[in-house]
């Protein structure tokens, strides 16, 4: 199957939910994101800063640059100027690089909250007393480049759909409540609409359990060499 009929595809199993989609195009040739690019998606998510800034050179300016993997505070500088949307902050301290390396490039830059969602100790992410501590802290409202859209969270890698739902649905009640009770709007930092969970094992469930986001790369093209 080309590259095209996948994206096609994908897209419209996830219509129904109004779930978009985000190709990851970590470790995939110029040629294959230039393919993609045609199709007309033009979010994509790599996991590497030297990766993305390699590609991004190369691709044309309408792309939307996602980073979701795990990001350094000494890295932030070199995606700042073009970046899209970070999907994964997990602390406070990063957070405020990411204000400080936004406001030298006289942008406001939009995140993601990564949650702690799996039963899985190599994976990063906040606990929910965590996400509260951090958008009650008083230095998070002095943050005037950044701008909260929501959380993000993976879920454990294993074939068990039932725990996969169960943890997509412990993140979707964490973001109803936070949407519910308006947590955090009040600095005007904040504003959670978007979810971001689901790869290419399982985008459709997460769809089903309210991610806004889906991050697919090998359900498009293939498993990584």
């Amino acid at each position: 199957m080309s590259i095209a009929s996948e994206i096609s595809r994908i897209q419209a199993e996830l219509k129904p939910f109004s779930t978009r989609l985000i190709v990851v195009t970590k470790t995939r040739s110029i040629g294959e994101l230039l393919e993609t690019h045609a199709t007309g998606a033009l979010d994509f998510g790599e996991n590497r800063v030297q990766e993305m800034v390699e590609k991004q050179a190369l691709l044309p300016a309408d792309v939307r640059w996602h980073q979701i993997g795990h990001l350094q505070t000494n890295k932030v500088k070199y995606i700042a100027p073009f970046i899209h949307l970070i999907h994964s902050v997990d602390s406070l301290k990063l957070l405020t690089e990411i204000n400080a390396q936004a406001k030298k490039n006289n942008r406001t830059i939009d995140c993601l909250l990564q949650m702690f969602i799996a039963q899985e100790e190599t994976k990063f992410g906040l606990d929910k007393g965590e996400l509260f501590d951090l958008l009650n802290d008083p230095s998070f409202a002095e943050l005037e480049n950044i701008r909260i859209q929501g959380l993000m969270g993976m879920a454990s890698f294993t074939s068990d759909q039932t725990q996969i739902a169960r943890e997509f649905q412990s993140l979707q009640a964490i973001f109803q409540e936070l949407q519910k009770e308006k947590i955090g709007e009040s600095t005007g930092l904040v504003n959670w609409k978007e979810l971001s969970m689901g790869m290419s094992g399982d985008y459709l469930l997460a769809a089903a359990h309210g991610s806004t986001l889906v991050r697919v790369g090998s359900a498009i093209f293939g498993e990584r060499k």
